[in-house]
């Protein structure tokens, strides 16, 4: 039933524009109607996940290779069970072993893994940009998913909590979210951005003056800025806190979690004070009891955060899906 929903999602428009782009770099290479429907696929794939059904069958000629330079749980772990749900095979690339430990470039360790015959890598990495570099000079046949870059993208993320958040308000057209935190620093941050104001949403920065960004990106990216958290979250639809490093707010601030806590911890009580009816997100991980205390984090009737970590499954086999299906088993 959802296979052959998702082959007439396939025969769509926007969807062989999605598939026609061959990789994810971020969110800004999409349109609002292909955006729609990416979601309009996850909300299927959510479908057959609560089905629990056997793999399906159609991409299972495809292989992914996930490479993470970079530390994760969550989205390595939903990428690699995405792409599983979808009959795909997956190589997980174990970096510290690996060839790349001797000084192997990224991309001989790519078209390695391509001469293999893995057809998709999903590539996290501290360095800014390097999947749209990588993915300039591979095989047409090949698609890069970036699960991360630097500073500068975490386009399934954004995809997410997009998803998310439309599931409780439907369209976000002038919806308002707040983001708080270490914007700065945040890839989520940036794509999330990038991808919310693309939806018609109001996008209001709030956090640190040193921890935004300079007021030249701010002005281009037409987020609204606001220092004061209780003024920020009064009239909130949604608000997205972003995990604080301890080492950048001493090293770069001089500020300690305390000092954090006390203007920008997101709690139970400053929700009420603010009469704020907002739901809460927070891409993970968390530090509880510094973003978020741990009755906010864990209060099922305001957080999302359980439904962001499952959504992302969904999410991720729907992105896979519409790449995949230029290429179909």
């Amino acid at each position: 039933m959802v296979q052959g929903q998702l082959l007439e999602i396939f025969a769509s428009k926007s969807a062989k524009e999605i598939n026609s782009k061959r990789h994810l770099i971020d969110v800004d290479n999409f349109s609002p109607d292909e955006i729609k429907t990416i979601t309009q696929t996850a909300k299927l794939c959510l479908q057959w996940m609560d089905g629990k059904h056997a793999p399906m069958t159609m991409f299972a000629a495809n292989i992914v290779g996930n490479l993470f330079f970079e530390n994760s749980t969550r989205t390595r772990s939903s990428f690699e069970l995405a792409a599983t749900n979808l009959g795909a095979r997956v190589l997980n690339l174990d970096i510290d072993k690996s060839s790349v430990a001797k000084g192997e470039t990224l991309e001989d360790t790519a078209f390695t893994l391509i001469s293999m015959g893995v057809n998709a890598l999903v590539i996290r990495h501290s360095q800014d940009k390097i999947q749209s570099d990588l993915s300039r000079i591979l095989p047409a046949e090949v698609s890069v998913l970036n699960a991360g870059d630097g500073v500068t993208a975490h386009p399934t993320q954004a995809l997410l909590d997009f998803f998310t958040m439309s599931q409780i308000a439907g369209d976000l057209t002038d919806k308002k979210i707040v983001i708080v935190g270490d914007i700065k620093h945040s890839r989520v941050a940036r794509s999330n951005i990038l991808l919310l104001k693309k939806m018609g949403a109001k996008v209001e920065a709030c956090g640190p003056t040193k921890l935004m960004p300079g007021a030249d990106e701010l002005n281009k990216m037409g987020v609204t800025v606001q220092e004061d958290l209780n003024a920020a979250i009064a009239d909130a639809d949604f608000i997205m806190a972003l995990r604080i490093q301890k080492e950048r707010l001493q090293s770069d601030m001089q500020l300690s979690f305390e000092d954090f806590q006390k203007k920008y911890q997101i709690n139970h009580v400053r929700l009420e004070q603010s009469k704020s009816k907002a739901k809460i997100l927070h891409p993970g991980p968390v530090n509880r009891g510094v973003e978020l205390t741990d009755e906010l984090a864990d209060d099922a009737k305001l957080s999302l955060i359980r439904t962001q970590v499952r959504n992302g499954v969904a999410v991720r086999m729907a992105m896979m899906a519409l790449l995949f299906s230029r290429r179909p088993c």
